[in-house]
């Protein structure tokens, strides 16, 4: 809810999970030198990504260790319900403004602390908040759905 509801949240958590997705950890100061690219280096934004990045270790998403200079990214929550499935997707939709692939919302970084365990395309097909669709290069996109 965070990710959509607040954009600065979205992008620190895009951010740490783009970054721990390889190694498994990163440097915080690398989150903070990405995010001043975005909103300048301002002591303000500094502060606030901090904080956002405490949230998420306060929810189990990641570990702070050396006095918080390193992230270290948990084990993923395994989310296996349709209904806390397709809220994710529509979470991830409305924080990127746009449809998106299917192949593509699978591994979006922001959504990094959860595991979907069902497949998304038939799940955005059941729920009526979310819109399937297809495009020329058989490729599925997933939409907000619209309002009838």
């Amino acid at each position: 809810m965070a990710i959509s509801a607040y954009p600065f949240f979205g992008k620190v958590a895009e951010l740490t999970g783009r970054l721990t997705s390889i190694q498994g950890d990163c440097a915080s100061k690398e989150v903070h030198r990405r995010m001043a690219e975005t909103y300048g280096e301002r002591e303000t934004a500094y502060r606030a990504a901090n904080r956002v990045i405490q949230s998420q270790a306060d929810w189990g998403a990641l570990e702070r260790v050396g006095k918080g200079r390193r992230i270290i990214r948990r084990p993923p929550m395994n989310v296996s319900h349709d209904g806390l499935i397709a809220w994710l997707i529509e979470a991830a939709l409305r924080y990127t403004g746009k449809a998106m692939s299917v192949a593509t919302l699978e591994s979006s970084a922001v959504l990094y602390p959860f595991s979907l365990d069902q497949p998304l395309a038939f799940v955005a097909s059941k729920s009526p908040a979310l819109e399937l669709r297809a495009d020329g290069s058989r490729a599925q996109n997933v939409a907000i759905g619209q309002l009838r």
